[in-house]
């Protein structure tokens, strides 16, 4: 049994382990960024993170403690000079794991490692750094913004009540005037043409029986 026994094993010896997560580690300082599997990638987490937070106390015992680690003169130059600049000011997760998806060969899981400070832009995919919400948050916000639209919502029925109400009046009035006048115009020399050829008629008759009398 493997109790209190935390790590990984790699399929790997113990001094063949060691190495790995040496040239690995080397290979993350120099680089700031490295492909592997998703395994290495968290035994590297937990083996090169102590080393980089020794770097904000720039000491001979931390120089030579990071140094029985990485084996590394220029690692170890970089470590305590550009690289403990950069984190001076964070607390700890100077590292940010990405996952990749499966090699084509073995299908094994592949990640990008990754020093956070290095870079400001998060790759396609994760959610690290994602502020979390909280229920009571996420309420009031849903109040807030169904509070404000309710409000437009009646201003707008307010002002659409009003416009047709002003429109309304002339369109009634026009049609009255209309109808009223247009017949009334009309209807006159209908009713007189008649009564004028009624009495022209009897005119026409008493000329021509005086005509015929006279004859």
């Amino acid at each position: 049994m493997r109790h209190q026994k935390k790590g990984f094993k790699l399929g790997r010896t113990s001094a063949h382990r060691k190495a790995t997560l040496k040239a690995l580690s080397n290979a993350l300082i120099a680089h700031k960024r490295i492909t592997t599997t998703i395994t290495k990638a968290k035994a590297l987490r937990m083996y090169v993170e102590p080393i980089i937070n020794r770097a904000k106390d720039d000491s001979m015992h931390n120089r030579r403690l990071a140094f029985r680690d990485l084996q590394d003169k220029e690692s170890i130059k970089e470590l305590f000079g550009d690289i403990a600049s950069k984190i001076a000011d964070r607390p700890g997760g100077y590292t940010r794991i990405t996952k990749l998806g499966q090699r084509a060969g073995d299908s094994a899981e592949m990640a990008i490692i990754e020093l956070v400070d290095y870079n400001d832009v998060k790759p396609f995919g994760s959610s690290t750094g994602s502020a979390k919400k909280t229920r009571r948050a996420g309420r009031r916000r849903k109040a807030s913004d169904a509070a404000a639209p309710v409000v437009a919502e009646d201003a707008d029925v307010a002002v659409a009540e009003e416009a047709p109400a002003a429109e309304a009046a002339p369109a009634e009035e026009a049609p009255v005037a209309e109808v009223e006048e247009a017949p009334v115009a009309e209807a006159a020399p209908a009713e007189e043409a008649p009564a004028a050829e009624a009495e022209e008629a009897p005119a026409k008759a008493d000329s021509d029986e005086e005509e015929k009398k006279d004859a």
